[in-house]
């Protein structure tokens, strides 16, 4: 039912469709760009997290050296090293996509094909960075 003011007379129309007006979840089709804004919004939050613990850690080293051993010894268990391939996938999938959201903002990239090409390359090249990222510190440690 829907009321309607007209000429000083309120009018009550019968709505005979009764479908939703804008698309919901269940029968939007997802584009690239549509996941990449939602991943970019979703990793924004978990880099923030992530920043909150890297200062937590950092504050755990000043307290002494069991606290040290306690985390070396985490981080190089295989769930440790998972975690922190995560958090590097997720820093580099937020650096890729704010950069992807910086030449937008200079009005760039607003094409349906320029969004869809550069919204894969945020995603596989936040993954080649992270694959890069491994192995430059397998190297090294």
């Amino acid at each position: 039912m829907l009321w309607k003011l007209q000429k000083h007379y309120l009018i009550i129309i019968f709505m005979e469709n009764k479908k939703p007006l804008s698309p919901h979840i269940q029968i939007y089709s997802w584009h690239i760009s549509s996941l990449v804004s939602i991943s970019h919004r979703i990793t924004g939050i978990i880099n923030i997290i992530v920043i909150t613990l890297i200062c937590l850690w950092a504050s755990l080293l000043l307290l002494g050296e069991n606290n040290y051993k306690i985390l070396n010894l985490l981080f190089n268990s295989f769930f440790g090293k998972f975690i922190i391939l995560s958090i590097t996938w997720s820093f580099s999938f937020q650096i890729l996509s704010e950069i992807r959201h910086l030449i937008m903002d200079f009005g760039y990239g607003f094409e349906l094909k320029t969004t869809k090409i550069t919204g894969l390359a945020v995603i596989f090249g936040s993954i080649i960075l992270t694959i890069l990222f491994f192995l430059i510190g397998k190297n090294f440690l």
